[in-house]
């Protein structure tokens, strides 16, 4: 039996390769097999944006760290930041939703879903994930996004709720009238090869004006509200810890979730 262990440490992160090999077995046991993520990498990388960041620039670098991710070159990431105010669109985007074209700025986003807006006072959370360790389950992976966001809600005694056809996240708002719900948050995703990128952008204060200019998500008979328009005195900070709080017991660490890492 030969047993090599090579350990590559390239800046933060840490490759892990072990080779196993074993002569004079069954075919079936001669194989490499890859093992997970070291003791070191149990968590995502966190990234906080400074200043808000241009859309082009965050297309470019989940690009790139999800390429890296795939190759096990680079550890996941889960990058919380504001983009400038811009309208993105979703590979299902009716043109007749962008109700102000020439309003804002308008990006092709590749992701899952309809239009939506982004600027400052939301919090856009990209999740980079490996889901090759997490399970390989993209209903399981929208459903942890959604909890995610709810019980980071649930810290300012928000009580959002979900629907099965219609991604999102939503407020009932009985004071205004007994049957609206108001759109605090919305998702959009993409996978490739098993590795998310984009994300979450939940409304902590943005201008609620800006949403006038799309049907937001393709959704005409429903508002949108914030943190903030619910009365609730929260800025992004507040935000950003309630969802550091919660994301372990929704999301697990790669100890608890890892699967074998194909080559």
């Amino acid at each position: 039996m030969i047993f090599t262990y090579l350990s590559i440490y390239f800046g933060k992160y840490i490759i892990v390769h072990f080779f196993y090999v074993l002569f004079g077995s069954p075919p079936d046991d001669r194989k490499l097999i890859m093992t997970q993520y070291t003791e070191s990498i149990k968590k995502p990388e966190f990234l906080f944006a400074e200043r808000p960041v241009d859309f082009t620039e965050a297309l470019a670098f989940m690009e790139a760290r999800v390429d890296d991710i795939i190759a096990n070159r680079a550890c996941e990431c889960v990058w919380f930041l504001e983009h400038p105010p811009i309208y993105t669109a979703g590979k299902r985007a009716d043109s007749a939703n962008l109700l102000a074209p020439d309003r804002f700025p308008v990006h092709l986003a590749g992701r899952g879903g309809d239009y939506t807006y982004h600027g400052p006072g939301q919090r856009v959370v990209y999740l980079m994930l490996d889901l090759r360790q997490r399970g390989r389950d993209l209903r399981k992976y929208v459903r942890q996004v959604e909890g995610w966001i709810l019980a980071a809600l649930a810290e300012f005694n928000v009580q959002a709720c979900i629907h099965d056809d219609q991604i999102g996240v939503w407020v009932p708002r009985p004071e205004l009238d007994e049957q609206r719900e108001d759109k605090i948050a919305a998702i959009g995703l993409r996978v490739r090869r098993w590795v998310s990128f984009h994300g979450l952008a939940l409304n902590v204060d943005p201008d609620l004006d800006h949403f006038s200019g799309i049907v937001p998500c393709g959704i005409a008979d429903k508002g949108v509200t914030s943190l903030v328009d619910l009365g609730l005195p929260v800025g992004l900070e507040e935000a950003d810890h309630a969802l550091l709080k919660n994301f372990d017991t929704i999301f697990g660490t790669l100890s608890e979730t890892a699967t074998q890492i194909p080559e």
